[in-house]
């Protein structure tokens, strides 16, 4: 098995960072079924729907085809995130994609993107410290996941972190009690809970490594119904 990444390094986007907008603007109303990605993607920078956007350098919305069936869905930005602009290539980034590989899935595959559009922090002297995002927070910013969804329609969706299956589920759910299943997600499609990467960043190291190759467990299930392996 790979060793679990230190997190010293962030993943370096195949695209260029994005700049970010020099002056918000109001949020733009786009009716769930309209537009392409890159329209409502233009739309959520200027959203100011709950206070995280002010603190932030900028949103950062969600990556990949929108033909992919299966999208994975992360809890919010991390530092290295809201500097480039690009969804999960910090050091959970890092971790996401070893697990991906060994799971046997091609990032390029699959469409990648956040509960919450805005990175919510503390500052501790100079460093900015992720703080979970508060359930109203969620809220607010489901209205560009809701479209993510509803554009790229996948099969199946993958919630990585109890924040990420809040927003998906419209509730408190337990990741512990139901990752590694199918559940009937939408009209017809199935959806799969796990841990967020940055959990097994912050676990003590004995328990990393067995952490690491459970989620991989669960990433393989979406590995085994690209390959054509169907929900049951």
């Amino acid at each position: 098995m790979p060793s679990i990444p230190s997190g010293s390094q962030p993943r370096q986007p195949s695209s260029t960072p994005r700049k970010p907008r020099t002056a918000r603007q109001p949020v733009v109303e786009i009716a769930p079924e309209s537009g392409s990605l890159e329209v409502v993607r233009a739309a959520a920078e200027g959203c100011t729907a709950c206070p995280l956007w002010a603190p932030a350098t900028q949103t950062v919305f969600g990556e990949g085809s929108e033909t992919a069936r299966v999208m994975l869905v992360g809890e919010q930005p991390g530092d290295q995130e809201d500097r480039q602009g690009h969804p999960f290539v910090g050091p959970a980034g890092q971790l996401l994609d070893s697990a991906l590989r060994e799971a046997g899935v091609d990032r390029d595959a699959v469409y990648v993107t956040n509960a919450v559009k805005h990175f919510k922090f503390e500052m501790r002297g100079t460093r900015r410290l992720h703080k979970k995002p508060a359930d109203g927070e969620i809220a607010a910013c489901h209205q560009w996941l809701d479209r993510e969804l509803k554009i790229v329609h996948p099969e199946l969706v993958v919630a990585m972190g109890a924040s990420a299956a809040r927003s998906l589920l419209g509730k408190a759910t337990s990741v512990e009690a139901n990752r590694g299943r199918f559940m009937p997600f939408g009209e017809q499609g199935r959806l799969v809970i796990t841990v967020h990467p940055s959990y097994l960043l912050r676990i003590p190291d004995e328990y990393k490594q067995e952490a690491f190759e459970r989620f991989v467990q669960d990433l393989r299930m979406a590995g085994d119904f690209l390959r054509g392996a169907m929900p049951h």
